[in-house]
Formats: C-alpha cells, structure tokens, sequence
C-alpha cells in the first residue's frame, strides 16, 4: 500500500514538471530571417532605405546622421533626409518581438549631387598666397580658347603611336569646348582615323612655361574603366632633348575604374633620365569618400629649388627632393599638358561596364611665383 502511494505520488510529480517545462512563455520567439534591404536616392538629400524580412513584427532604422538614434517602424521603408557630404552607416533592425532580431548595415555615400547642390560646388583654392605673385593664369571664363593652348591632334603616328602608352584615343579639337566658365574636355565612343574613340590634348609649350612655382588646378575628373585624365606639364626642351631627358612633372593622373577605388585615388609623379636610365617617383592619394567625378578638387605642387610637393585640395600628400644633380631636369622651364586619354598600358581599356561621353571640366590653372 505504501509503494503504491509512493507511485502515485511520483507520477504526479513527473506530470508537473513536464506540465512546467513544456509553458509556452518559456519558448523563444522566432528571429526574422531573409532581411533585405535596398536603398533609393530621391534628390536634395532625400534618401528611402526600403526592407523586407521573413516573420518580421516590426522594424528599427537609423540612418547614420549624427545623433541620430535608432527610431521603430511598423512598414517596410523609411525616409531621411541628409544635409552633410559623406559616407553614413544605415542600420536597419528587423525584429520578432524587442528583444529578438536581426540586423542589416550598409554604407549610404552622399555626394553634391545627391545633396542637390550647386554642380560647381567643391573645394576652392585660395586667389592669393602671402609672399607669392600670381603670374599666369586660365581661368576659362571666355567663350574663345586662349592662344596660349595649342591643340595636340591626331593618335600620334606615324612617329609616337598611341602616344607611347598603346593608348586607344584619336585627338580632336572639337572634343574641347568652353562652357559656364569651364574648359571640358569631352571623350567618346566614336571612330576618327583608324580609332574608336576620341578625345582632346593640349598644351602650351612655346607660349607658357615656368621654372618653380604654386600651381593649382580645379577640376572635376571623369569616371570608368580606361579613363586616363591627366593635368601634367613636360619639360620645354623636349623638342631638342627627347623625353625623359626634358623631364615631366604629372600634377595629376588618375585610373579610371570602381576596382581598388581607381575613381577615387590620384597619382603625383615625376619622371626624368637618370644617367641614360628611365627613372620615376610617385605617390596617390584616396578620397575619404566619393570618387573626383563627385566634385571639383584642386590639384596642386608647390615647387621650388630644394623640392616638388603634391596637394590635394591643400594638403600635403607626397614630396620629392630635387637637389642631387642626376634631377637637373627639375631646374628648368615645364609647360603645360591637360589631357584626357582612353585606354592604354597603365589603365587597360575600357569594357561594358564604362560609360560614354565622358568629361574633364577644369575650372582654373594659377601659377605663383615667389616675390
């Protein structure tokens, strides 16, 4: 009798506490699952993060602004709008109950053109430096060219084929044009010569040339896979001398492409003979965000008896001292060169993924010398 009693009462005991372990209310809430989200950019800053998610409640969305704090939404999109360039964090919260969720991030860029602002809009250099006067200066500002450029035409044979770099481009002096105070330069997918695409080079050898000196450059570059923009200057008596011998200083070179950031980072180089060998130095610089098809920058050296110094947009980004006597090159008058190139050893050519026309707007060149 007393073992059945025992029994009882253990069988009981076992229904409770299966009867306990089995509530409901200890069972976790199913997370979400296949969170998606898409982003539209709607003009002036407006920005629309779109999301769905399996077995969603609700969500939460904070579009990286600052101070900004993760806000409930019960549809499936929201909206904020931007006032600042740069590159914001969107997080998007997908949730099953407040505790239970998934979560999505991406990286929200804002350029000028997003923000709806001013094409022109940009980094501007200064007019004026202290203990400099302004000698030169294009600032494009006519409808006529200057007579100081002179148009480079053709794809450079017979005696320089593809200009030395097996670059694709035929130049064209109708590739250049003077509008809302800018000087462009256009490429494009279209066949001149024997070429599929054209586009312009000047210069102003003969007529403007300098040894040392502040020079800037504002402009705003074109974007894509084999786009060869380049803001440079070569030495005066490369006619006499040959190249490298007359040196060449490249203000500005960009490879054009989304590979590594390509749209987003410059080179400064130089190049000279050093005792009958080739020889070069260069440094790059990256955008902390964007690429230089955003805006207009300002591509800068400041250049003087001891060393050549690249800026972008004022600061400081690579230096060569040009005292040693196998850099003489460096010591003597350097023209100008502005040109946009396709293709080529150094960018490849262009695929399906570039877009034709492209332009290179330059806003000024200043040249400054010390008094």
């Amino acid at each position: 009798m007393i073992r059945g009693i025992q029994l009882l009462s253990l069988f009981f005991s076992l229904i409770l506490f299966f009867s306990c372990s089995e509530d409901p209310t200890d069972d976790p809430k199913k997370l979400p699952d296949n969170l998606l989200v898409s982003v539209d950019f709607l003009g002036n800053g407006l920005v629309k993060a779109n999301f769905t998610a399996d077995d969603a409640v609700f969500f939460k969305v904070n579009f990286g602004s600052a101070g900004e704090s993760l806000r409930r939404v019960d549809g499936n999109s929201a909206t904020h709008t931007y006032t600042q360039r740069g590159e914001f964090i969107l997080v998007v919260q997908a949730h099953s109950s407040e505790t239970d969720f998934v979560v999505s991030s991406q990286t929200v860029s804002l350029n000028a053109a997003a923000l709806g602002l001013d094409p022109n809009t940009g980094y501007t250099s200064p007019s004026n430096y202290e203990g400099y006067n302004l000698v030169w200066a294009d600032e494009f500002n006519g409808s006529v060219l200057s007579s100081d450029w002179i148009f480079e035409l053709g794809d450079g044979c017979p005696s320089l084929c593809g200009w030395g770099n097996q670059e694709l481009e035929y130049y064209k002096k109708e590739n250049t044009s003077l509008q809302n105070g800018n000087l462009t330069i256009t490429a494009k997918r279209e066949n001149a010569g024997s070429r599929n695409y054209t586009s312009s080079r000047l210069i102003t050898k003969g007529n403007k040339f300098f040894t040392y000196g502040r020079i800037d450059i504002r402009a705003k570059l074109p974007k894509g896979q084999g786009l060869w923009p380049a803001l440079w200057m070569l030495g005066e008596n490369i006619s006499e001398v040959s190249w490298p011998k007359c040196g060449e200083i490249d203000i500005m070179e960009m490879i054009g492409g989304s590979k590594d950031n390509q749209d987003g980072t410059v080179h400064g180089t130089v190049h000279w003979d050093n005792n009958g060998n080739y020889a070069n130095y260069g440094g790059s610089t990256k955008l902390p965000f964007g690429i230089f098809n955003d805006e207009f920058h300002v591509f800068s050296i400041n250049w003087d008896q001891q060393k050549i110094v690249w800026l972008l947009d004022g600061v400081q980004y690579h230096v060569i001292d040009i005292t040693p006597p196998g850099l003489d090159e460096f010591h003597k008058p350097f023209f100008f060169v502005l040109n946009v190139a396709v293709g080529g050893i150094w960018p490849g050519s262009p695929d399906a993924s570039t877009v034709f026309p492209q332009e290179m707007k330059v806003d000024y060149i200043r040249v400054f010398q010390k008094k």
